[in-house]
């Protein structure tokens, strides 16, 4: 099974914002006069007048529009960027100098990415001032077309592909990167010393193709506050739309160390949704010291992330490594009222990838902290097959029990954070390495069953195990396995981690039975690690 053309498409795109931060840093200065300031703002309304622009006016949007069709045909663009590929797209850069949001001498920036390429839905970005809003209209003096050639006048009311914002995020006085809104509904932002790597997505439907191809709603307008001087977050509005669902979601962006985006969301179903993916995840793993078949690259390790850490409403912390699987593969997490997930780059060591470009070590994880009780379901994790490392085939997000009916607002809220180190989530030891190996001896001659079985080794680090190194007998591995035989198990301490390696052999009754391993380590009753879980079909 292959990854379908629709997300293949839209996903190589979406790399194209970070191909565009090579000129994203500048100084930070007030807004440039000329064609890229907006409008004078409206008077403030008296107090018998409108009232201010909040969160409940795109909320009473979304109901609005969830009571009409969804306009699936898009009209096309004007002829000059509907033949556009990517490179002459991409050739077109925002003027940095022309960057809005600094006429209060606010820390934050405003750029807008031009239609055209795979971005053929036009996208409403408004200003927010003093509560009023303003739609930011389209002036080719915004841009730098470089090479690419637009011979014809365009409309005002042509709409922008996305937006991003800048923020002094690594030196006082210089605005990096900070978030980005690009295609479809999804976004992607970042802490300080961190580079692009995954993607955060505001709403899933059918991820799974379950009956149908996967949908992808599209925020189809934005709004943005005016920040005021000294201000510590960014906050944005923004509107949903989809063949399923409608939506108004508010993103409070905290930039820092590990930025942290609060999002607020109410949905309202167009028709039942029966495979919902909340706070969806997109990511891409292509090879790592698990999974090195599907490649001879010299580089050891290609991921954006290597695993989904997850902890249960019972308190109880999972990590589970990614793979590139020869097919479609789907792993469901039972839970009640989860305390987070997230996928992980946990491998932060640049020698594990020697890459000088990618810089695949300073990938950001994103972990997901549900604020309130999300009820019954599963954290579900979807794993596609992929033949490189620029397509993104890994989905992790969290999929009520109960599907959502059609016309009954649901309201949900969660935190995301990008994590350059996952060390501090949990006090418990965490799982550094998994390799999959045959169980015969090195240089030894493998039997018939071989292909049936398999040595799993996972070495865990962190939490209590340095101190267990000066009595390792009293650490002891517990693993299970839903079908099959655990063969045998060892456990030996690993100084190279400060921590333990575990030597689980596993042997599955017949070719092709699956079945999901798990394994922690405990002394003397207390439990010292997080649990590890891993999926594995015989041949």
């Amino acid at each position: 099974m292959t990854i379908a053309p629709s997300r293949r498409a839209l996903l190589a795109g979406l790399l194209s914002s970070a191909a565009l931060t090579g000129t994203a840093s500048a100084q930070v200065g007030p807004t440039q006069p000329g064609p890229s300031a907006l409008p004078p703002p409206a008077p403030s309304p008296a107090p018998s007048g409108p009232p201010r622009f909040r969160f409940d006016e795109v909320v009473r949007r979304a109901k609005a529009l969830a009571g009409a069709p969804f306009e699936a045909a898009v009209a096309p663009l004007p002829a000059p960027l509907a033949s556009l590929d990517y490179d002459a797209w991409r050739d077109i850069r925002f003027r940095p100098d022309k960057a809005l949001l600094g006429d209060l001498d606010g820390p934050f920036r405003l750029q807008l990415f031009h239609p055209g390429f795979l971005y053929t839905r036009p996208v409403t970005v408004n200003v927010v001032r003093d509560g009023v809003p303003t739609p930011i209209p389209y002036q080719p003096a915004l841009f730098d077309y470089g090479r690419t050639t637009i011979d014809k006048p365009l409309p005002v009311t042509l709409g922008f592909a996305g937006f991003r914002l800048h923020y002094p995020l690594n030196k006082p006085g210089v605005l990096d990167e900070l978030i980005s809104f690009l295609g479809a509904s999804y976004y992607r932002f970042l802490g300080r010393d961190q580079l692009y790597g995954l993607s955060a997505r505001g709403l899933a439907v059918n991820v799974e193709g379950v009956g149908g191809p996967e949908e992808f709603p599209v925020f189809r307008e934005f709004w943005i506050e005016m920040p005021p001087k000294g201000a510590d977050r960014a906050v944005i509005y923004a509107l949903l739309d989809g063949p399923s669902c409608t939506g108004a979601f508010q993103f409070l962006v905290y930039p820092g160390d590990e930025t942290v985006v609060d999002v607020r969301c109410t949905l309202v179903p167009r028709r039942d949704l029966a495979t919902v993916g909340i706070a969806p995840l997109t990511s891409m793993f292509f090879i790592g010291e698990n999974d090195r078949h599907h490649s001879d690259d010299y580089r050891p390790e290609l991921h954006d992330s290597d695993g989904l850490l997850m902890q249960s409403g019972g308190g109880e912390w999972i990590w589970r490594p990614l793979r590139n699987p020869k097919e479609r593969c789907i792993s469901a997490f039972e839970d009640r009222n989860p305390k987070g997930f997230g996928l992980m780059q946990r491998d932060r060591v640049f020698e594990d990838y020697q890459d000088l470009e990618a810089y695949y070590h300073r990938r950001p994880g994103y972990w997901v902290e549900p604020q309130g009780e999300w009820g019954e379901g599963t954290v579900r994790l979807v794993e596609l097959p992929t033949e490189n490392e620029t397509h993104d085939n890994i989905v992790a997000s969290w999929q009520p029990k109960q599907p959502y009916k059609a016309g009954e607002a649901v309201e949900l809220s969660y935190k995301i954070r990008a994590l350059a180190e996952t060390d501090d989530l949990h006090p418990g030891g965490r799982v550094v390495n998994t390799y999959v190996a045959r169980t015969t001896a090195s240089g030894g001659t493998a039997d018939a069953s071989e292909p049936r079985t398999r040595r799993f080794l996972v070495d865990f680090s962190g939490g209590d195990l340095g101190y267990w190194l000066t009595d390792p007998k009293a650490v002891e591995i517990v693993p299970s396995t839903t079908q099959g035989k655990i063969l045998a198990v060892s456990l030996v301490p690993n100084l190279h981690v400060r921590g333990f390696r575990a030597a689980i052999d596993v042997r599955l009754d017949q070719p092709g039975q699956s079945t999901e391993l798990r394994a922690f380590l405990r002394a003397r009753g207390q439990t010292l690690t997080e649990t590890w879980t891993y999926p594995w079909q015989a041949a």
